[in-house]
């Protein structure tokens, strides 16, 4: 059996717990630069999801734009902040109850396609990912919208 070791990081964020099959579009809002180092890791095993994908991203601390959007994508997602090799915050990803500027409306007819503003959505169920636009009032799921 072959085991693969992936190397601590000393500074930086683990995103764990990404549902199998979405590290890249949580990659996609991460928009690493060249000089980053990152650790992305696909179809590992879990307990609680069967498969999940990990990310590693060394010298970077996520803003709360980039933790609202994780959770979007990833609603079960853990978020490590990692200080001198120690854990340092950790905590699961919320949809917050209000979204700026992270999404835009699927609703080609909204104004928000037509005119440059910035996007307002407003969670309306949480367990089933909904957020309700607050132009053309259409309530789309979390997985219908694509990331500014």
């Amino acid at each position: 059996m072959k085991v693969l070791k992936v190397d601590a990081i000393r500074n930086g964020t683990v995103i764990d717990h990404i549902p199998a099959g979405r590290v890249q579009r949580v990659m996609a809002i991460l928009k690493p630069r060249s000089t980053d180092v990152v650790m992305m890791g696909m179809n590992f095993p879990s307990k609680a999801m069967k498969k999940k994908d990990i990310i590693k991203i060394e010298g970077r601390e996520l803003t709360q734009n980039e933790v609202n959007s994780i959770a979007l994508i990833a609603p079960h997602a853990k978020v490590s902040i990692i200080r001198d090799f120690q854990v340092a915050q950790k905590s699961t990803v919320q949809i917050p109850e209000r979204i700026e500027g992270l999404v835009v409306c699927p609703n080609p007819k909204c104004i928000t396609n037509a005119e440059p503003m910035m996007t307002i959505f407003n969670l309306e169920d949480s367990s089933s990912r909904e957020l309700a636009c607050q132009y053309c009032e259409r309530v789309f799921t979390a997985d219908e919208m694509a990331h500014v």
